[in-house]
């Protein structure tokens, strides 16, 4: 059958198997299969295998991904710069890039701080009935946090500005075609590499799903469950009204774009990262039209720059602990943590705990909201991390799209030929004897 060779079902699959272990069988989820963490460095990126089985699963998937991330980016962003030739067009594409990260993740800022005042999901908790944690791990990195450490951390952004400057010296060379073949080879290679670790997509799926119901567990939801409702809903207000009207303006559509990567969309909800996805992603843009320069530059900005999901959870959440803690902000405060937000949430990616790190930072510098706060959110973060991977991954897709029409780009065509693909393959799979060639 059709439907048992589609990745789409097997990882659907493993998110539901990975839930119903991880609530019936935690033991068996939280199997230790490793003394301790394994945790370390490779090709730049951060490798982290879990001590659990579950955890050791989603690990090795999400690590061994990480390795193509370099590579891919670094390849993608020099042979999209030396094909564009204008470098001049290179610098007005990454100046608009970074215009659209910060009008766009401010209108996400501003929609959390509205719909956190309007539904007040602090109002009533009691801090007793929360399971709290330890934070001080998450409040020395934020003492810590400086732009400087933010570009040493993030590896992804050393790649972007490696390869721009080697894309530029190349662009430049009389005899860069034979090395630019080479580099072409070598990407065919990397996503052919690629396409077969990502058949392993469910195993990493089911890993993160039954980790996080193991460890955590479906109880702990209730006390914050009206905070969990709400940052959902916000964030799919933002997803389908912000980014619908985007997409829109460049006579896309998004439900069509959302059914071309939603095998990368379960990817991202079933092992919480969207890093998971992005070489992915990547390619993908690149053969619904995107233009390789374009997809180059964009969306390795975009995962350091245009966090919209991990924005507007972080606006949330600080006025959530406002809330809980019966602190009614003045308007002043709340736009000086408007402002403060603009800053630091851009740090969130490149930082060892993300955005707890970020909203310890926050918290710290308007000093009205106890930092100590923060333990009430352990406990459901990894819930909400979801949320957050999918917007920002969504949000970095539309971003690439737009700029590329914006940019003249894009090619319609082989948009409509790619969304036509998903909708025949959709079709065989639902009809499959009807389908079949007698």
């Amino acid at each position: 059958m059709k439907l048992l060779t589609n990745l789409t079902f097997w990882v659907l699959t493993a998110i539901t198997a990975g839930i119903l272990l991880g609530h019936f069988r935690p033991d068996i989820a939280l199997l230790p299969v490793l003394d301790a963490p394994i945790k370390g460095r490779f090709m730049g990126q951060e490798l982290s295998l879990g001590a659990t089985l579950s955890e050791f699963l989603s690990g090795l998937f999400i690590s061994t991904v990480k390795l193509f991330i370099s590579p891919i980016i670094f390849l993608t962003i020099t042979l999209g710069i030396v094909s564009m030739g204008d470098l001049k067009k290179v610098g007005k594409v990454g100046a608009k890039a970074l215009l659209y990260f910060e009008v766009v993740t401010t209108v996400a800022l501003l929609i959390g701080v509205l719909v956190a005042n309007i539904i007040r999901p602090g109002d009533g908790v009691m801090t007793s009935a929360v399971a709290g944690g330890d934070i001080s791990k998450y409040t020395k990195s934020a003492g810590a946090f400086s732009w400087w450490q933010f570009f040493l951390d993030n590896v992804t952004l050393q790649v972007l500005v490696l390869a721009i400057l080697t894309g530029v010296v190349l662009s430049r060379y009389s005899g860069r075609d034979a090395i630019v073949a080479g580099m072409n080879r070598l990407s065919k290679y990397i996503f052919r590499a690629l396409h077969m670790v990502m058949k392993l997509a469910p195993i990493g799926a089911f890993g993160g799903m039954a980790y996080t119901i193991g460890k955590y567990g479906l109880a702990t939801l209730l006390p914050l469950g009206k905070l969990m409702l709400t940052v959902y809903t916000t964030m799919a207000l933002f997803i389908f009204g912000v980014l619908w009207f985007i997409l829109r303006t460049a006579r896309v559509n998004l439900l069509d774009y959302l059914r071309y990567v939603r095998q990368e969309l379960l990817i991202v909800l079933g092992t919480s990262s969207s890093e998971a996805a992005l070489p992915s992603l990547m390619e993908k843009l690149e053969r619904m039209g995107c233009a390789k320069s374009v997809v180059g530059l964009v969306v390795p900005a975009g995962y350091s720059f245009n966090l919209d999901g991990t924005t507007i959870y972080l606006s949330m959440a600080t006025i959530f602990l406002a809330q809980v803690f019966g602190i009614e902000l003045t308007l002043n405060q709340m736009v000086t943590i408007i402002g403060i937000l603009m800053v630091t949430s851009k740090g969130a990616a490149g930082v060892t705990g993300s955005g707890f790190v970020v909203l310890a930072s926050t918290l710290t510098a308007i000093q009205v909201i106890p930092v100590e706060g923060l333990a009430l959110l352990l406990g459901v973060d990894r819930f909400m991390s979801e949320a957050r991977s999918l917007t920002n991954f969504i949000g970095n897709g539309v971003a690439t799209i737009w700029l590329a029409n914006h940019e003249r780009a894009f090619d319609r065509t082989q948009m409509h030929h790619a969304f036509s693909e998903v909708e025949n393959l959709e079709s065989t799979q639902a009809n499959p004897v009807k389908n079949e060639t007698p």
